[in-house]
């Protein structure tokens, strides 16, 4: 099957660090591994440099040469952006090169897949990881949010196909916006299997000291700051993996993390699963204003290792988890040590869910909508 993988959004590059472009690349490697897969993209990388392993064959086509003063006029960008990766795929499909699906993840201010299949009638499937217009007004600025909305709307009511990634979102495709057909197809990782003994000499830490840790970015609502008391009142060392030291802001009044505290920043796969195969317990410590509609990463990285899972019930991480930890309430402090002392020492069954695994679904899920 020819497939063409449409990654419209300017800040999601495609070999970028972020969970979003950890996605992306999942996806499209997995895929291709018994397909034919192309990516179109706005941005393969950017100022924070090139991560993952390749991808299939990719091709960059966004607007650039953006400055920062012309940030009013983002959604423009956005939108010329979208109509030039749909020209690209409709260009090469009448020299010849007709995808057989086109995969699109979701973004505001595009419709680059609805247009490929309005022109060409070929299936769409659109992947949908948020709530854009939301997600945008909430935590950046939205200039113009009533075409906004507007422009959501109609792109995930005109779509065959939506596939999902947590329960959240799929109530509000289906009950709020009213979409055709929708499947919730929760995230993946790369299947790789830790070394721990190997991962804690490589991070400089005591074979048998208990440690416990986080993976990922950090935004306020993460509770990354919680994890200093944590560590302090179960007395283990705390590890924070996936970013560079970032800035204190992240920190809620009162929150202090140890003098201690092991930041590794960005890991590769290998040693990614090596840092977490040598962690006592992952922590998902998200607050109760976090967002609810993620399919968090960092939860099927640690079961894919055996690493207990001590997380807040918020979202889709007491689903993740099943029985591979503990979930407490979002707020409850102590709780939240409990849990992680009643973790230490102990290993559960690793759990791999593999991007292998989430694009034989969406495609299946392709196949019974085409078949109506």
């Amino acid at each position: 099957m020819r497939i063409r993988y449409l990654l419209p959004a300017p800040g999601i590059p495609l070999r970028g660090p972020s969970g979003a472009s950890a996605h992306a690349r999942g996806l499209t490697v997995a895929l291709a591994r018994a397909h034919a897969v192309d990516v179109v993209a706005a941005r393969l990388a950017d100022h924070r440099g090139v991560y993952g392993e390749p991808p299939p064959p990719a091709v960059e086509v966004g607007v650039g040469g953006w400055p920062a003063w012309l940030d009013q006029w983002r959604d423009a960008r956005e939108i010329r952006t979208a109509r030039r990766i749909a020209r690209r795929v409709i260009d090469d499909a009448r020299a010849g090169d007709v995808p057989d699906l086109v995969i699109e993840r979701h973004s505001l201010f595009s419709d680059a897949g609805w247009r490929v299949h309005d022109t060409l009638g070929v299936p769409w499937v659109l992947e949908v990881n948020a709530p854009p217009c939301r997600e945008r007004r909430r935590f950046e600025r939205l200039r113009r949010p009533r075409l906004a909305a507007e422009w959501e709307r109609a792109v995930l009511r005109a779509a065959p196909l939506v596939v999902c990634v947590s329960t959240w979102l799929r109530r509000w495709l289906v009950e709020d916006l009213g979409c055709r057909r929708v499947v919730r197809i929760p995230n993946g990782v790369t299947p790789r299997r830790g070394n721990r003994e190997l991962g804690r000499a490589r991070l400089g830490l005591d074979p048998d000291e208990p440690v416990i840790g986080f993976v990922g970015s950090m935004k306020p609502w993460h509770g990354v700051g919680r994890l200093g008391a944590v560590a302090r009142r179960v007395g283990a060392r705390l590890v924070l993996i996936g970013e560079q030291r970032p800035p204190e802001r992240f920190l809620q009044p009162g929150e202090h993390l140890p003098e201690n505290v092991l930041w590794t920043g960005h890991l590769a796969s290998q040693g990614l699963a090596d840092a977490v195969a040598a962690l006592d317990v992952g922590l998902v410590p998200y607050r109760e204003d976090a967002p609810p509609w993620f399919c968090p990463l960092k939860v099927l990285d640690y079961r894919a290792q055996g690493t207990p899972v001590v997380g807040t019930d918020v979202g889709d991480t007491a689903a993740l988890t099943g029985t591979g930890g503990t979930i407490v309430p979002p707020d409850d402090d102590d709780a939240l040590v409990e849990a992680t002392q009643a973790w230490l020492g102990r290993r559960v069954a690793p759990h791999v869910r593999s991007w292998r695994q989430v694009g034989e679904e969406i495609l299946a899920a392709a196949s019974k909508a085409s078949d109506g």
